[in-house]
C-alpha cells in the first residue's frame, strides 16, 4: 500500500509554517484588489498589510484555484509515489473543491495505480483548519487513505463555525445581508451571529447589540454545545482583531475551562467576504 499526502488549500486559513509542521501540502486561491493587475495568491500578501488595504477602502476580489493548479500539485505528488488525500474548501462558498475533483480524475485516469480522493469539507477559514488537524492526527496514528477520509467525512459537519463581523457592509457587499439591513444595522451597532449550515454556506442566526455583546453569544454557544468543553480542540480565526480574539479565548477559558489551540488571521481570501473585525470561534459539537 503506497503512502499518502493530506492535501488542502490556503482557505483553512492555517499558515505555511504550520502546515509545513503537519506535512499537509497545498495550494493557494487568490485575489486582485480593484484598479490593480496584479493578483496575490492567498499566502503572498501579509494578512495584516491586506487588511490595512481594505480599511482605506480597497475592494479585493477573489477566485478559486483552478483546474490546471491542482493538476499541477497533484501530479508533482503522484510522481514521487504518494497518493493523495485532498480536503477541500467548502463547494458551498466556492467552485475549488469541484476544480480538484476534476484534476483528481484526471491524474488517476493518466497515471495508473494512483489514487486521489476528493472531501468536500463544507468548512471554511479555521474550522476547515481544524478537520485538517484532526485528520493529520489520525494518519499520524496509523490510519489509512481510505479510514481518514472516512473520518473526515463523517466529522465534517460536526465541525461548529460561530462568527461575527464589526461592518455589515462587506457582508451587504457580498449579498449576504440587504443594503437596508447594513444601513439600519451600522446605525444600530447591530452585529449579527452567524454559522455555518450543513450545505457550507453561512446563515445568520441571530443579532445583537454591540461587539462585547457578539463575542458573549458566542462563549455562550460553546458552553451549550461543545462535546468537550474543557480537552476539546478548539480555533480561533480573526481579522486584524487580536485584541477581541484573545478576550474571546479568555471568555472560554473562564466559562467553561477551555484552551485555544490555536488564535489566527482571517487570510486574505476569506477576509475579502467578511472583512476586518471579523471574529470566529470553531470546535466540534454533535451538529453545526
Amino acid at each position: 500500500m503506497r503512502d499518502y499526502i493530506i492535501f488542502a488549500d490556503s482557505a483553512c486559513d492555517i499558515s505555511c509554517d504550520l502546515l509545513n509542521e503537519w506535512g499537509v501540502k497545498y495550494c493557494s486561491l487568490s485575489l486582485v484588489f480593484g484598479g490593480d493587475t496584479k493578483e496575490y495568491s492567498d499566502h503572498e500578501i501579509p494578512a495584516h498589510e491586506f487588511y490595512k488595504k481594505m480599511r482605506n477602502g480597497a475592494l479585493p476580489k477573489t477566485s478559486a484555484a483552478n483546474m490546471g493548479k491542482f493538476y499541477d500539485a497533484f501530479e508533482s505528488i503522484v510522481k514521487e509515489g504518494y497518493d493523495i488525500l485532498y480536503l477541500g474548501f467548502s463547494s458551498g462558498l466556492s467552485a475549488t473543491c469541484n476544480f480538484a475533483r476534476e484534476a483528481a480524475e484526471e491524474i488517476m485516469t493518466e497515471y495508473e495505480g494512483s489514487k486521489v480522493v476528493v472531501v468536500d469539507t463544507l468548512c471554511a477559514s479555521a474550522g476547515y483548519g481544524l478537520l485538517v488537524k484532526l485528520s493529520v492526527d489520525k494518519k499520524a496514528a496509523g490510519a489509512t487513505l481510505d479510514e481518514v477520509a472516512s473520518f473526515a467525512e463523517d466529522t465534517k459537519l460536526k465541525v461548529c463555525h460561530w462568527f461575527t463581523v464589526d461592518d455589515l457592509k462587506y457582508l451587504k457587499a457580498g449579498g449576504r445581508i440587504s443594503a437596508t439591513t447594513a444601513l439600519v444595522g451600522g446605525m444600530l451597532n447591530i452585529k449579527p451571529v452567524m454559522r455555518m449550515d450543513n450545505n457550507g454556506k453561512l446563515i445568520s442566526v441571530s443579532k445583537v447589540r454591540g461587539r462585547k455583546a457578539a463575542l458573549k453569544a458566542i462563549a455562550d454557544l460553546y458552553a451549550e454545545t461543545a462535546l468537550d468543553k474543557k480537552d476539546g480542540v478548539v480555533f480561533i480565526s480573526h481579522g486584524d482583531c487580536i485584541d477581541d480574539a484573545n478576550t474571546l479565548a479568555d471568555m472560554l477559558k473562564e466559562n467553561s475551562g477551555a484552551k485555544v489551540q490555536v488564535i489566527t488571521y482571517v487570510g486574505p481570501v476569506i477576509g475579502s467576504h467578511s472583512g476586518p473585525g471579523t471574529l470566529a470561534l470553531f470546535f466540534l459539537a454533535n451538529e453545526r
